[in-house]
């Protein structure tokens, strides 16, 4: 069960919007900003992505990352190896919650049930790159309340379609839908052969897309990702057991696999 803590505004004055800064200015930050509908501010350890990333979105300002400023909702949209620093850094800046948008959901609730435990706490994780959004947001909502609440209608008044689990189920599903996918797409396009485009069947086309879409993301994310979630061992050894497989024994993996 998932804490809550008590209004401490009147909801008259939760209507009128509570400010937010975004800490990282990458996609992920320049996403959220994008999407809250409150005031907001946005810092990054570089300053000038900072600076192009306020001038690029309608009504946001740039803040030094090293300013004593608070606002009532601070959002994390930083690297996964830099999340728990990043939560003790910025803590003292949120009056009322702190959220994260890093796509790992232990250590960053971990680290703000430590550094925050009387404010709001809730973990975003947006399964899409923000070319492709709105999608599905999948939330872990460890201390919910007015600030976190008026956050998630702003993702669904955006299009999107933010859903609860836990840390437990949404790391399991990250180690399928993210690091064993992403490890069987890298591993068909470095395996692939240069052919003409005459050969191409609808199953190699789309794989084709797929490494387009993989491949057009950051490294450094993916291999962060990669790092945080177990997944890919399994695709090596499934790889294998189909290569080695012959007769009857392929019959079986080819039913197993469709089921």
């Amino acid at each position: 069960m998932t804490a809550r803590i008590e209004p401490l505004l009147s909801r008259e004055a939760e209507a009128t919007g509570m400010d937010m800064l975004v800490v990282g200015a990458g996609e992920m930050g320049r996403w959220i900003a994008r999407t809250a509908d409150r005031p907001v501010a946005i810092t990054d350890v570089d300053p000038a992505v900072a600076e192009r990333a306020a001038a690029s979105l309608d009504g946001v300002r740039a803040v030094p990352a090293d300013a004593d400023e608070t606002f009532a909702i601070v959002c994390l949209a930083v690297p996964i190896s830099v999340t728990r620093e990043a939560v003790e850094r910025y803590a003292p800046t949120a009056e009322r919650a702190m959220c994260d948008v890093t796509g790992v959901m232990r250590a960053p609730v971990e680290a703000m049930r430590a550094a925050l435990p009387d404010r709001e706490r809730a973990s975003f994780h947006p399964l899409f790159a923000s070319r492709n959004a709105p999608g599905n947001v999948a939330v872990v909502a460890d201390a919910s309340g007015p600030a976190t609440a008026a956050l998630r209608a702003d993702l669904r008044n955006a299009g999107n379609n933010p859903f609860e689990t836990t840390i437990e189920e949404h790391d399991r599903a990250m180690e399928t839908v993210q690091a064993s996918a992403h490890t069987a797409v890298l591993a068909y396009a470095l395996a692939a052969a240069d052919v003409r485009d005459e050969f191409a069947t609808p199953v190699s086309e789309a794989l084709d897309e797929l490494v387009s879409t993989v491949t057009d993301g950051t490294p450094r994310v993916y291999r962060e990702i990669q790092e945080t979630f177990a997944g890919a061992d399994r695709v090596a050894d499934a790889a294998r057991r189909v290569a080695d497989a012959e007769g009857e024994a392929f019959d079986e993996l080819y039913r197993e696999a469709g089921e």
